[in-house]
């Protein structure tokens, strides 16, 4: 919820600044849990324009951290720091994103399950996805 806020709020003020600018875009990235399929779908339709995939990519066969992740708090230009989380390794980088799934986790075919709710809702670009109505329940 905090998230899809958060985005709905930006992709306003996007707007508003679109109409005041004359039509400068500013591109919206979500950032911040988006680990699952679900999640990366809900981003997209709350607004953004990218997303940041840092625990879903972690997560790939060639990942350089091998199933362990840091999030962005942990930059430093010598020492990693912050906290580390294992998120484990579920296929390769391959699969994460285009699939084939054998599970249905949400942690492989990130783009497929955006391409099935894009279908499956009936749109067919990411434009008027990002105007799908979203209820957000408690």
């Amino acid at each position: 919820v905090p998230m899809a806020t958060a985005l709905a709020d930006v992709s306003a003020a996007r707007r508003e600044y679109l109409d005041e600018s004359g039509g400068r875009y500013v591109h919206v990235i979500a950032d911040g849990s988006v680990g699952r399929s679900g999640d990366l779908v809900k981003a997209v339709a709350c607004g953004a324009d990218a997303v940041m995939l840092g625990a879903a990519l972690a997560r790939a066969e060639e990942a350089p951290g091998r199933g362990w992740h840091w999030g962005s708090e942990a930059h430093h230009p010598e020492l990693p720091r912050g906290e580390r989380v294992q998120v484990g390794t579920v296929g390769t980088m391959e699969q994460i994103l285009h699939g084939p799934s054998g599970s249905a986790d949400g942690t492989l075919n990130l783009v497929g399950a955006l391409r099935r709710t894009m279908a499956t809702t009936g749109y067919s670009d990411l434009k008027e996805f990002q105007r799908v109505e979203v209820v957000v329940s408690p």
